[in-house]
């Protein structure tokens, strides 16, 4: 019976039967909006995302996962995959490049790896590359351009005397990604192991840079021997310098190992400047191969401090970044 026709044989009642009949059907309202709770409750869950990368033990990406592949825990607590697809649209991709004294006998190959690199990626993504051999510089601003790219990498040399600035970089670009906010980013560093690093950043606050950015931060170390030497000679000033920068590479190696694992990148080990251009290609393969995953969070004020993201096949290892919220 529709609500039109109950009114009208509601108003054909005696005052005091009528009375009662309307009680009884307002009880019946407030039971049914009860019972409608749940439902009510689950319309406010939040759907987040996250960019997903899996892979076999040798780097290779693995393709073809479905939603009942895939778990997601916030705080240890599970929550519901609700869709999982292939990474789509573009991707910001920062290229952060030592050319510090230290670098002098890797930049050739440092200079193929990055230009293979570009001729991948440049269709369709936006890529800056930025040096730290002495303070940072903006060599090339995002551009899908391979020419300006490739101008850019004939421009890297050694800088003769200088250290290594990583810590200050990566807190540069981390801060100008946070301000664009792009759908998807990522940060590439590629680096000596022995170069001294003078940047005065503690650890904590570049992987909080990094963390807030919303980019995946993945480091290229190419394992060149032990950190450069104090030069015979040096005046105390030189000395000095050389202490702080022991307590830097302490500093960098924090950020290389937290920092990647806090925002779902890889901390790669490069044996010789030779191995740069397979390892690249394989961050190449990767990023082409993501997953889009969409799931569900009940709405809270506090976000979660840790989000884990894994697969029931075993033997594949599984790196999460968050979407940002925006995007």
């Amino acid at each position: 019976m529709s609500p039109q026709s109950i009114h009208h044989s509601v108003r054909k009642l005696r005052p005091s039967v009528r009375r009662g009949v309307l009680a009884l059907v307002a009880l019946v309202v407030l039971g049914a909006a009860g019972a409608a709770t749940p439902g009510a409750q689950g319309a406010r869950d939040q759907q987040r995302a996250m960019w997903v990368t899996v892979t076999h033990p040798d780097g290779a990406p693995v393709t073809g996962l479905a939603v009942d592949d895939f778990q997601v825990r916030e705080d240890g607590v599970q929550r519901e995959v609700l869709r999982v697809e292939p990474a789509t649209g573009p991707i910001e991709i920062t290229l952060v490049v030592d050319t510090s004294d230290a670098a002098s006998a890797y930049i050739a190959d440092m200079r193929r790896a990055i230009t293979d690199f570009i001729k991948e990626m440049a269709s369709g993504n936006q890529i800056a590359l930025t040096t730290f051999g002495g303070r940072p510089q903006v060599v090339q601003g995002y551009t899908g351009s391979v020419e300006l790219l490739t101008r850019a990498i004939g421009r890297l040399f050694a800088e003769r005397g200088t250290g290594a600035y990583l810590l200050e970089a990566l807190v540069s670009v981390a801060r100008g990604v946070t301000k664009r906010a792009p759908d998807r980013a990522v940060i590439v560093a590629i680096l000596v192991r022995g170069a001294p690093e003078f940047s005065n950043q503690p650890h904590d606050n570049v992987v909080k840079a990094l963390r807030d950015s919303g980019a995946a931060f993945d480091a290229l170390v190419v394992e060149s021997g032990p950190p450069a030497a104090l030069p015979q000679g040096s005046d105390q000033a030189t000395a000095n310098r050389y202490v702080e920068a022991e307590g830097g590479v302490r500093e960098r190696d924090m950020v290389l190992d937290e920092g990647t694992r806090a925002t779902g990148g890889q901390n790669v080990q490069a044996l010789s400047g030779m191995a740069l251009t397979p390892e690249m290609k394989s961050i190449v393969a990767q990023l082409g191969n993501q997953y889009r995953l969409v799931y569900s969070r009940p709405e809270s004020l506090i976000p979660p401090e840790k989000i884990a993201v894994s697969v029931k096949k075993p033997g594949l290892t599984v790196r999460g970044t968050p979407v940002n919220p925006g995007g």
